[in-house]
């Protein structure tokens, strides 16, 4: 059991989009994440997912609404529900979601990691 430094394992991030692991616990898996630019419309049929911003700002878009996160804003995105992260700058992000998930959810393309790594 060691503790996380999350600023130190930002640092390791470089590519955006691309979620990486800091931690397991519960079937759960906490990842980090940079997100800059418009990410696809998908959804998660089984999964519920919690977004924690740490720095910087996003929207959240669903097909009803936009959602502003801020710095210290949390949100879960409930399974099944069609979403769409914008980022105009980049944004920190962590994530608390089962080991299963994939970042693009029903959609397969080239955004998606089927495999992700641990910093």
């Amino acid at each position: 059991m060691d503790k996380v430094n999350l600023l130190q394992k930002f640092a390791l991030i470089s590519e955006n989009w691309s979620p990486k692991i800091v931690g397991e616990l519960n079937g759960q898996q906490v990842k980090l994440a940079k997100l800059k630019g418009e990410f696809v419309w998908h959804q998660h049929t089984d999964e519920d997912e919690a977004f924690f911003v740490l720095k910087g700002s996003f929207r959240m878009e669903l097909r009803d609404k936009s959602i502003e996160l801020a710095e210290g804003d949390m949100l879960v995105v409930p399974r099944g529900v069609e979403h769409k992260p914008v980022a105009d700058e980049e944004v920190w992000v962590m994530l608390f979601e089962p080991a299963s998930t994939l970042n693009t959810g029903n959609v397969l393309n080239e955004q998606t990691k089927s495999e992700l790594e641990w910093v």
